[in-house]
């Protein structure tokens, strides 16, 4: 079965903090396997709102790949002036010490 509807998470959430609620009333009344139980189940319930959460952002369609590609073809344009800045201060560099002195103006 899958859950796809919104509703799914909201439940999740709303259940972890029912059980977390039970786990104050439970420990109040001395007992300790009824707290354990309602911590298990709060546990439970929010690492499942967490896993519906991740799941909804992963499926962000074609809309989100082409942002993506996008994002790639900006870093690969940097990317390739980096280099070129790079390669010229390499150029410099090997050139010897007195040809890169600027001549004195006047």
């Amino acid at each position: 079965m899958t859950f796809t509807s919104p509703l799914w998470r909201p439940m999740a959430v709303a259940l972890s903090a029912i059980n977390l609620v039970g786990v104050g009333f439970a420990a109040g009344e001395a007992e300790p396997w009824h707290a354990a139980g309602h911590a298990a189940l709060a546990l439970v319930f929010g690492l499942w709102a967490q896993r519906l959460r991740h799941r909804a952002g992963r499926t962000e369609g074609p809309a989100g790949l082409e942002a993506l590609e996008a994002e790639v073809g900006s870093l690969r344009r940097e990317l390739a002036e980096a280099q070129e800045r790079l390669d010229f201060v390499e150029r410099i560099l090997a050139q010897p010490s007195e040809a890169r002195r600027v001549a004195p103006e006047g």
